[in-house]
């Protein structure tokens, strides 16, 4: 009876094991085919859940097309079993087109923040939805998401921003 239990244990344990290294490369792949979408720049934001086999897609986008290449991407998983697809599609907007050149010429163009602008994939995301602005991402210290802040806040046409930026990752 013992060893009935103790081999019970033990495959839950492997089942356990094999679904988070299931999970673990669904995440990796989620990630890397996110990271790849040809029109993805720094005035959109994806982001993503896992449970299980289904993968939920959250953001904003500025493109219509970036919403469904990231639903047709995560879908081509293998182990992926539905996407539910979240993503927001930002309004098109000339003003919010002119805020978002604006806020990329004074957090990227800043010297202390030019850093930032020499990665392909920006890690300070600037999301503009009717004159509203969010920023997303990571940076390296406190000061720095202080500074983008700041930056962000002395742009003439922002009514507001919201700082969402997250210190090392």
């Amino acid at each position: 009876m013992v060893k009935l239990v103790w081999l019970i244990i033990v495959l839950v344990g492997v089942a356990f094991a094999q679904n988070d290294r299931g999970s673990a490369r669904i995440n990796k792949e989620v990630r890397h085919e996110l990271l790849m979408l040809p029109y993805l720049d720094v005035f959109d934001n994806l982001a993503y859940r896992i449970d299980g086999d289904n993968v939920t897609l959250v953001g904003q986008v500025t493109r219509p097309t970036l919403k469904t290449d990231a639903e047709k991407a995560v879908r081509s998983i293998e182990g992926v079993g539905r996407v539910d697809n979240q993503i927001e599609v930002l309004p098109l907007s000339p003003t919010d087109e002119r805020l978002r050149r604006s806020l990329y010429r004074a957090i990227y163009g800043y010297g202390p923040l030019g850093r930032y602008e020499l990665p392909v994939i920006k890690p300070i995301r600037i999301i503009v939805k009717n004159g509203n602005v969010t920023l997303e991402g990571v940076v390296d210290n406190e000061a720095d998401k202080n500074m983008a802040y700041i930056r962000a806040r002395g742009v003439h046409g922002a009514f507001s921003v919201a700082n969402n930026l997250r210190v090392g990752e």
